[in-house]
């Protein structure tokens, strides 16, 4: 049994899983702005992994992150509903599936 070498963000329960599985594990805690890197990197993760499946699962996996984007900058998952909504209000949804193809900007 060799060693696996994994350097990634993972949940905060995930040591005790390891070990409760009868596997030793290293871990350490990251500094505010590591975490904030490291979070960058699961988002990437998360979405690619949702964009290769499609699943709700893999779906709720990039949302948890970006929960914790948003703690970790200081804010809440409310005020950023109150943003998104104004945006919504503003400039609309994706609803109606258009696709922008080009804009002539020379001719009026």
């Amino acid at each position: 049994m060799g060693k696996v070498v994994y350097h990634k963000l993972v949940r905060d329960r995930i040591p005790e899983i390891i070990e409760a599985s009868g596997k030793k594990c290293t871990c350490r805690i990251l500094s505010d702005s590591e975490y904030l890197e490291m979070l960058d990197e699961k988002l990437n993760e998360e979405l690619a992994e949702y964009q290769k499946s499609k699943s709700l699962e893999e779906l709720a996996d990039l949302m948890e992150v970006i929960h914790a984007v948003i703690r970790a900058c200081g804010s809440t998952f409310e005020e950023v509903e109150i943003i998104r909504q104004e945006k919504a209000r503003k400039r609309g949804r994706f609803e109606k599936k258009i696709l922008l193809e080009e804009v002539n900007e020379g001719e009026q």
